[in-house]
Order: structure tokens, then sequence, then C-alpha cells
């Protein structure tokens, strides 16, 4: 006689991301890290810090992107010397984002010969494997604490794959090579990441900069090995965490490998803020890293930022390409406005759209969406049903469908959400 088996639960799975992991909020300018604060996207440039303009411009381009962090190089004295100026072309362009100076071997020095770039910098970040070297390196640290403490700056402590500190990691070899059962080289690497953020931490706190003027990262550019690190650092501290692959490559490649960390780490609640670090085309935009941080957050469940485009990949049914113009271009246009729309309306980022191929999921997924368009696919009548809300509204024909769908779409934004005051 034959038996059905028992479910393995009787309970429902969560449908969302974990409870986040409790942390120790920090305040970058104005922006909260930590602490219960949403989730914060951050990003780099790849400009000549020593040229204001250009790094100003990309600046600007990616806080109008949507990263509420930027970081910049700060690697010689001319490029500490620029950062003021830097402060004043984005003021001028009515920029307000906090600027984060990157630092590498010789930050001690930039910040005592530069006060102006110490005063305006947002916050600072250094890498314990190369602040300095042998006898130097306490004391160069120190004098970086010492810096952030003067003017009131967070400062994230940075440890990295690829510039480890060498003597921490022969001093863990060493004491490996006398356990009684060894852990691999491996395990060893990662506890040497870990201890270099979390002994630099203590230190930082012992030289008096407080606890909540500190984030940690400990970044690989391997998915498994990064996932691995972080969930242990997380058990161990309850320091704000910044996620990112480093070195994650070029397009898709880059897209996927960070997503398919950084998404295992958010569902888990590990994460205060994210950067995911793509490699730009020559000539391409910084601000693909940006749109990739907000719609891994977005199709997470975890923020909104700007309304996104629920479309069919396409297959035999579909007669042309019109649909897939159509989903560019009114995911396009809504990316275009979102600076106007932001400032105008509340809640507008949580607007959800459709444009769909056929009559096969067409009509359900429009009903679904608060906008949703079923293109015609090949045999159908040509005429496009367009439904508000769950309820069809008009029928679109013609040449000029894609235009009235874009003006449905204004409309229904001015109508349906609240105008911002004050």
């Amino acid at each position: 006689m034959s038996t059905m088996s028992e479910p393995v639960s009787q309970q429902p799975r969560p449908a969302g991301p974990a409870t986040r992991r409790p942390s120790v909020g920090v305040r970058v300018g104005k922006v909260m890290v930590g602490g219960g604060a949403p989730i914060v996207v951050q990003s780099m440039t790849n400009t000549d810090t020593e040229d204001p303009a250009s790094t100003a411009k990309q600046i600007a381009e990616l806080a109008r992107a949507g990263s509420e962090v930027v970081r910049i190089t700060v690697n010689t004295p001319a490029a500490a010397a620029a950062v003021p100026r830097i402060a004043e072309r984005l003021a001028m362009m009515g920029v307000e984002v906090p600027i984060v100076g990157d630092f590498h071997y010789n930050g001690h020095q930039l910040l005592e010969a530069e006060p102006a770039c110490a005063e305006v910098l947002a916050k600072y970040r250094i890498n314990p494997g190369n602040v300095g070297f042998g006898k130097k390196k306490d004391s160069q640290f120190a004098a970086i604490i010492e810096k952030a403490i003067q003017y009131g700056k967070p400062v994230r402590i940075g440890a990295n794959w690829g510039s480890l500190d060498q003597g921490l990691v022969a001093t863990l070899m060493d004491e490996n090579g006398r356990r009684a059962e060894p852990w691999d080289a491996g395990v060893v690497a990662r506890e040497a990441l870990i201890r270099s953020a979390l002994d630099s931490a203590a230190r930082a706190e012992q030289l008096g900069l407080p606890r909540d003027r500190i984030i940690l990262s400990c970044k690989v550019s391997g998915v498994q090995e990064l996932i691995a690190v972080y969930r242990d650092l997380a058990a161990r501290c309850d320091y704000a965490l910044h996620l990112g692959l480093t070195e994650a490559g070029m397009g898709s490649k880059g897209i996927t490998a960070s997503a398919a960390a950084l998404a295992v780490l958010l569902q888990e609640g590990i994460g205060d803020t994210i950067r995911i670090s793509l490699t730009p085309e020559p000539g391409a935009s910084r601000t693909q890293e940006v749109i990739v941080a907000q719609e891994l957050l977005q199709t997470m469940g975890l923020r909104a930022f700007t309304p996104l485009v629920t479309a069919c990949p396409g297959c035999g049914r579909t007669t042309s390409e019109f649909f897939q113009e159509l989903a560019k271009t009114v995911q396009t246009h809504v990316r275009a406005k979102m600076p106007e729309w932001r400032v105008m309306y509340d809640g507008v980022e949580n607007l959800t759209l459709a444009v769909m191929g056929c009559v096969v999921n067409g009509p359900g997924e429009s009903k679904h969406a608060n906008i949703g368009i079923s293109l015609p696919g090949n045999g159908e009548a040509p005429s496009a049903p367009v439904f508000i809300d769950g309820e069809k509204a008009m029928t679109l024909r013609g040449e000029r469908i894609a235009e009235e769908f874009v003006g449905i779409l204004d409309d229904y934004v001015a109508r349906k959400y609240a105008t911002r005051t004050g």
C-alpha cells in the first residue's frame, strides 16, 4: 500500500527578505548607514581627482542617477588640494551628495597637509592592508583616525582580498600550523581578512573613534567567498557593513556575479550599504553600476527607486519588435522623469508598469500592474487594450500607440500621486 509523504513543513515560507541584521547607525553627511536605515546605494568615480571639472561632473551624474554616496580617489597632494574645489563646483550645480575620500598608502600625509580636504570629505576610507607597513603601520593608522576624530568624520575600514596585511597572514598561518587539525588555506585567508577589519576597528575605538563612526567591509572577487566572509563577519560584530564584490568585471558577468553574491547576503539581512563594482565599457557612463544596485534592491523588495517595467521576452507569437521598443521607451521615459517626479510626487517610485506582446499573458500581467498594455501578437486583432489599476480603460490603435501610452502614464502620475509640499 502506498502512502503520500507528509509535507516538510506545514508553515508557509516567508515571501520577503529576512529581518535586517542589527547594526550601529553611522551618519555619512546627511545619509544614515545602518541602524535600521534603508540600504544605501553608493558608487565611485573613475576620473582623475586632480581635475576638479571632470570629477565634479561625474559625481553629479552619479548622484542624479541615484547614488546616495560617491567615493573619489585621493592619492596625490594635487588630488587632495582639488577636493574643496570639487565640492564648490557641486554646490554651484545644486548637487548635495556625501563625498568619500579613498586613501591608500599616504592618507595620513594628505589629510595632514590639506586640512580643507579633511574637512570637506564626508567619510574617509582606509585599507588596513596598505595604510602602513612594518613599524610605521600603527602610527600611520593612528594619524588617520586622529584626523577623523578631529573633524568628526566616520571611517570605512575596508579590507580587501588583494591587499591583505601580509604580517597578519603570516601570523595566522603560523598559528594554523600548530593546530592539531589545521584549517584549509582558504579558511585561513578568510580569517585574515575578517581579523584585519575587526582588529583595525577595535584599534580605532581604542584611539577614541566612536563606534557609530565605523563601517566595515571585507571585499573579495569570488561569489561564494564573499558570502562566506560576510556571514562570518556579520556574526562577529554589529558594525555597519558595506557590501560589494570587488573587481566584479564587465557587462553581464559583473552584473550576474554581483547580484548572485549580494542577493544572498541581503536576503539574509546582511548589509547596510552596497556598491556594484562594474568595469564600464570604454567611454560608457559610470551610472550603470548605480542603476544595477537600485534594481537589485528594488526587485528584492528592499527599496523602491523608480517605476520598473514588466515586459515579456517575446516568442513566435509576437509579430514584431514593437513591444520591445515600447518597453524600452517607457523605461527610458520614467528614468528621465524621475528627478522631476521625485521632487513633485510622493510614492511615484512604487508605480508598476507592464508592456506585453500577445494575448497569452498580456491582459493578466497588465491587470496586475498600475498601468499595463497588451500589444497584439501574431494573428491577433491590431489593437492594444490598456489596463489601469486592474480595469480595462481604453484600447489604442494606429501609429501613435507609444506616444499615447506615455501620455497616459504621465497623466496617471499627475492624478494618482500626492504633490509634495514644503
